[in-house]
């Protein structure tokens, strides 16, 4: 996996130049903090990565309960079973294979490749506010019902998991960009994803990094714009009519 050192955060990808699949480990003082947890067949890669760093995982955060962010969420704990794992309490219900929507969402279908048997059963269930060792959890639901963004406040590194994408250019969950398409076609809701979106870019980060592509340096207004541009797709489709 490439690697790739800003602050406190590193970010790791696998695939970088064909489908990049990012996680993300960030220094703490007792050791590192996992988020996201890629593909099956990247455990061996994050625990190289974290040998290299010279620091243990002591935990693990999941911004939301698709495939490609919990893959190797089993064999992680495995070999590592002292680890805290954490997710939204919302995601929490995708992470065991339960898509059934709640009473008061919107009723439109979960998409994504949601995990089928994986059996970690999450330590923390996060809401809002909440905190994982230096990261401050932040509730940014759209792509997922219960998708979380963790913010380094330390160095005003923004983790946003699939609330951005910035392959192919930066886009607003359920935005397709030609480039790279495919979170766009895994997103719940767009409309939602736009008010999330909004509530990041408020934070006004020093790097945004997320699921899929490089991170971006002083990306308030590259995150801006992409809202902006979301918001007239979503306007002239009117999927915001039907959003308070």
């Amino acid at each position: 996996m490439r690697m790739i050192r800003q602050q406190s955060v590193i970010q790791l990808t696998y695939m970088p130049i064909l489908f990049p699949v990012n996680c993300y480990l960030v220094e703490e003082d007792d050791g590192l903090t996992l988020v996201d947890a890629a593909l099956p067949v990247n455990a061996s890669a994050i625990m190289k990565a974290a040998e290299e760093i010279g620091k243990p995982i002591t935990r693990i955060a999941l911004t939301h309960a698709h495939g490609d962010h919990v893959g190797s969420l089993d064999a992680l704990k495995k070999q590592l079973p002292g680890v805290s794992v954490s997710i939204s309490d919302r995601d929490a219900r995708l992470l065991r294979g339960d898509t059934s929507l709640l009473d008061g969402e919107e009723q439109l279908p979960i998409r994504g490749g949601t995990p089928k048997g994986i059996t970690t059963v999450p330590d923390i269930k996060l809401q809002d506010g909440d905190r994982v060792g230096s990261l401050l959890a932040l509730s940014t639901p759209g792509h997922t019902p219960g998708s979380m963004s963790f913010y380094d406040e330390r160095s005003g590194v923004l983790i946003a998991g699939d609330a951005f994408t910035s392959r192919g250019g930066l886009a607003v969950a359920g935005h397709a960009k030609l480039g790279f398409p495919f979170p766009a076609f895994a997103t719940w809701s767009p409309a939602i994803s736009l008010a999330s979106a909004s509530k990041l870019a408020d934070l006004h980060p020093t790097w945004l990094a997320v699921g899929h592509g490089n991170m971006i340096a002083q990306p308030e207004q590259a995150m801006r714009k992409a809202i902006a541009e979301s918001e007239r797709r979503l306007l002239k489709k009117g999927v915001l009519d039907h959003v308070t």
